[in-house]
């Protein structure tokens, strides 16, 4: 899982998503985005966000760590969204995940340190992870890693934006707009590929 894969991410905007909007032209109440045709709620996402805050919190770098994740709402909703398009490039591709490939991934992240330092890291990730989320998380890098495997390091951004262009993503303008050839959310979201923070790394920016 040490791939690096050159992908940048555009500063562009994209226009605001159809599907958001209610007949007055307002945001649709509850939605942080619409992926495939499924909603991201506000709450699915504001839960993730509160998980990550309350690990923060409880860490003896509380302040810092809060203080370093400004835009945690945001970033939060990007990896949602990439996930969700890893998971239809890897179907596409006839590929994926197991549990016991999940659980493996773990023990190896725990090494001799254990579950403990392994979460306190993962909180210092660009995109921070509670506890609960550090098996999502190896999720989306196995599914990465395989998608790598089959299209090689230069060429996954093809399938990755075929995927992401059909399923036709639409983000609440409060987040920003979804780049589809990029994949990646608005101006600010910096490469999520290129960077792929692991938890027992120190934090790359990423």
């Amino acid at each position: 899982m040490h791939r690096r894969t050159a992908l940048s991410v555009s500063a562009a905007l994209l226009a605001a998503a159809p599907l958001l909007s209610a007949c007055s032209g307002e945001t649709r109440p509850g939605t942080a985005a619409v992926v495939g045709g499924e909603r991201i709620t506000t709450s699915a996402l504001q839960a993730q966000v509160s998980d990550v805050r309350t690990a923060q919190n409880r860490s003896e770098q509380a302040a810092t760590l809060i203080a370093n994740t400004p835009q945690l709402e945001r970033t939060k909703l990007g990896k949602m969204i990439q996930l969700r398009v890893l998971e239809r490039a890897a179907e596409d591709a006839g590929i994926s995940v197991t549990t016991k490939e999940i659980e493996d991934a773990r023990k190896a992240q725990e090494g001799d340190k254990g579950a403990a330092a392994l979460e306190q890291l993962a909180l210092q990730a660009r995109v921070p992870l509670a506890p609960g989320q550090i098996d999502e998380d190896l999720r989306f890098r196995l599914l990465l890693d395989k998608l790598s495997e089959r299209y090689g390091e230069e060429k996954i951004i093809e399938p990755l934006t075929k995927a992401s262009e059909a399923l036709h993503i639409e983000v609440n303008p409060r987040y920003g707009a979804w780049d589809a050839k990029q994949v990646g959310l608005g101006p600010a979201d910096t490469a999520w590929i290129t960077q792929r923070t692991r938890p027992e790394q120190e934090p790359a920016g990423a």
